[in-house]
């Protein structure tokens, strides 16, 4: 029995230690010169944003070191669930590996798609006169958008799933192609978290990736919202909370970023 709590701590302390890690990163980085580019702010600015793949591969780096901080906790009851499940095979730690590759591979290709659409937001505000005189509309849309996906049938299937993870790693693991599955497992896994969550990241994007104060309120909100019991109470009223929220700055006309 003690070989086996002495390699569940370390596994345990690795994940957290992984996720501490992360969090330093990030402070680090939104204390640099470097941490303006985390955010969509400096999407239009001369000079870097000019080298499109520079700015690219910074903004993809800042995400997914977000992913593992904010989002690789949510997902520990799987990944704690699943190392149980294979720890005994001798590449168990492998396949947990490619299940947290898989997960954040999704978070990835979503952080491509949120640098793609900023850019275009970025150059229809430049050829736009409204749009450049109304910024404000921009985050208000996102924080409504976010507060009316809380209340869609499809945040509640994502929702569903990800608080089921024994039953989630039950339908998808058989074991006989172990590598392959694992990835699928977590890049399966990813794609149900992105459906629960990817409306609040792209608030979180709208007041600024740096701002950590925000990230660790949201990283706490998304955490109870999946996993805790009382998850499910959470969500109404938060889908109210920001419906609220994007009607203020809609009467207020205030840039979603001036709040960070």
């Amino acid at each position: 029995m003690w070989p086996r709590v002495r390699d569940d701590k370390l596994f345990a302390s690795a994940l957290l230690a992984l996720i501490v890690l992360a969090w330093v990163s990030l402070w680090i980085w939104s204390s640099s010169p470097w941490g303006r580019f985390l955010g969509h702010e400096e999407g239009g600015e001369a000079g870097l944003a000019d080298d499109y793949l520079v700015l690219l591969l910074v903004f993809v780096a800042g995400w997914t070191l977000m992913t593992v901080a904010m989002m690789l906790p949510t997902s520990l009851p799987l990944v704690t669930l699943f190392r149980a499940l294979v720890r005994r095979r001798p590449d168990g730690g492998v396949l947990v590996a490619l299940v947290v590759v898989g997960y954040l591979a999704v978070w990835t290709l979503f952080a491509l798609v949120v640098h793609a659409g900023d850019r275009g937001i970025h150059a229809a505000v430049h050829h736009d006169a409204w749009l450049d005189d109304n910024a404000w509309a921009i985050g208000a849309s996102t924080v409504l958008l976010a507060g009316v996906y809380q209340f869609s049938s499809l945040k509640y299937r994502c929702l569903d799933k990800c608080r089921s993870p024994f039953s989630f790693v039950m339908g998808h693991w058989r074991g006989g192609r172990g590598r392959s599955e694992a990835l699928r497992l977590g890049v399966d896994h990813g794609l149900f978290c992105l459906g629960c969550c990817w409306s609040l990241m792209l608030v979180l994007f709208a007041v600024g990736i740096g701002n950590l104060a925000w990230m660790l309120a949201l990283a706490a909100v998304m955490a109870f919202e999946k996993n805790h019991p009382l998850g499910r109470r959470l969500s109404t009223p938060l889908g109210v909370a920001l419906l609220v929220w994007g009607a203020v700055l809609v009467l207020v006309q205030v840039p979603l970023g001036d709040v960070g």
